[in-house]
């Protein structure tokens, strides 16, 4: 390898994004680019998905769990020369909670009650209700810090703190980034990372096979990875990630309002016979919306068991006609193109006609997440510890229980580690009870990594792809 050609590195990835501002927008696709490499936010979560300072340096939590007063990094300044400081935290956190906001996580930011600035150099965070997940939730893109000079332009030219400077986007092919010389911290190893973003599995294979993608974490077919493990060019590895996929149901709409109908499309589903059918390596049933790696994961898999006769008796009692014919939309990934057509046939067997729709990822965001537009969809969450999104009956799948809604609150305004697991467990079982979405499977992380590089990480604790300590091997 030519010594200019190890300052460069090209990887994979699944999902092209639509903009490359991470505060306006859920797609995985623009945090695996950004996280980490552009922006950067007070916290963050290394590989083992433990929590660590990143622009605050320290901080404190008053006994009340209500005000967080933090130390910031000194000297960071954005790409753009502007300063970082509390004015920044005091600007990005109120952008997000107000009112005009599209951040996907505007109400975590909206049970902020006021930031305030001691000095530069300090912020204080005073919350209206105690939030426990509040520092981990300033880890995720949601909260990457904006200059107040580049906010608005984010989506096209992102501006950050972090160890990489956005240099050129051609949309739906690649993203490019160039080593921060100036970045406050520790400078990354890499000259040059390209993001190359592809639809189709195969594509990505003969890429990588190629030559022409150095590395792909996440790799969309899992189980074509054999074709790479007897290739001493690479290194195939498997590692954890918060993978929770779902049949996620519009619980506005009818018949999904009727819980009888929700419980026959969770007893209609062989989700150990979809799961072996895909033929995913690692891949096994999830219980509920938390994945099998969390603490407080429990699993309620066999609480609807495969039976397709109690689902027809359900869905008779519950007034729908054999033939009734529901949409299914799908996004552009293998494991959802898959498992719907899956879906499709074992709801057949029960006397549902399902229509497939397949679309490309800003339809299914503009669509689903954003109009709601839909009856049923196929999607995998990867946010860490993201169950609260079932106590907002605003998200796209519009659960609306207010036991639930009180269970999560009063595990929020815990920090007991008992109190908390015993919440958990009872907010998964009320989950398992209402089946808002019919939890599928859990699916490990695959990567398949040129043999001669280091630092990527294995484990996925949210979407992400930090690219400072990557390096190729001598």
């Amino acid at each position: 390898m030519a010594p200019a050609d190890r300052d460069r590195m090209v990887l994979g990835v699944n999902i092209s994004p639509a903009t490359l501002d991470p505060t306006s927008n859920p797609s995985e696709g623009i945090r695996i680019v950004t996280y980490d490499n552009i922006f950067e936010g007070l916290t963050r979560l290394d590989e083992q998905g433990r929590l660590q300072p990143l622009l605050a340096r320290s901080w404190t939590v008053s006994p009340d769990g209500l005000d967080y007063s933090f130390t910031l990094q000194p000297d960071v300044t954005f790409h753009d020369g502007h300063a970082f400081d509390c004015e920044t935290v005091r600007f990005t956190l109120n952008r997000a909670a107000a009112p005009e906001s599209v951040n996907p996580q505007k109400q975590v930011f909206q049970n902020i009650d006021s930031v305030t600035c001691p000095s530069a150099l300090e912020a204080h965070v005073r919350l209206r209700t105690p939030h426990g997940s509040f520092l981990s939730e300033l880890a995720w893109d949601d909260a990457a810090m904006l200059s107040p000079t580049s906010a608005a332009t984010n989506g096209l030219h992102p501006i950050g703190t972090g160890p990489f400077v956005f240099s050129s986007w051609k949309r739906g092919e690649s993203v490019t980034l160039e080593r921060n010389d100036h970045y406050w911290g520790q400078k990354a190893k890499l000259k040059t990372v390209v993001f190359r973003f592809f639809s189709d599995p195969m594509a990505a294979a003969n890429a990588l096979m190629d030559g022409q993608v150095d590395a792909y974490p996440s790799f969309p077919a899992p189980e074509m990875a054999e074709h790479f493990t007897t290739d001493p060019r690479f290194v195939v590895t498997t590692g954890l990630a918060p993978f929770k996929g779902l049949l996620a149901l519009n619980n506005r709409r009818k018949p999904f309002r009727d819980l009888r109908v929700r419980q026959a499309l969770a007893y209609a589903l062989d989700r150990a016979g979809m799961a072996e059918a895909l033929d995913i390596p690692g891949s096994r049933v999830l219980g509920s919306h938390m994945s099998p790696e969390n603490k407080d994961y429990t699993d309620f898999s066999t609480l609807y068991s495969y039976d397709p006769q109690k689902a027809r008796a359900l869905l008779k009692e519950a007034g729908v006609e054999p033939g009734t014919r529901l949409r299914l939309l799908l996004p552009p990934i293998g494991y959802a193109r898959a498992t719907g057509e899956l879906v499709a046939a074992y709801l057949e067997q029960v006397g549902i006609t399902v229509s497939i729709v397949q679309v490309e990822w800003p339809a299914w965001l503009s669509q689903v997440f954003g109009r709601h537009d839909f009856d049923m969809t196929i999607i995998a969450h990867t946010e860490p510890d993201d169950i609260g999104i079932y106590a907002r009956s605003d998200y796209y799948f519009g659960y609306n229980s207010p036991t639930f809604q009180q269970q999560y609150a009063a595990y929020e305004n815990t920090a007991d580690s008992t109190a908390r697991h015993n919440l958990a467990v009872a907010m998964q079982q009320t989950l398992a009870h209402d089946v808002p979405n019919v939890f599928l499977f859990f699916i490990p992380r695959t990567n398949i990594i040129r043999r001669n590089i280091t630092g990527l990480w294995n484990n996925l604790p949210l979407p992400a792809c930090p690219m400072a300590d990557v390096q190729w091997r001598p």
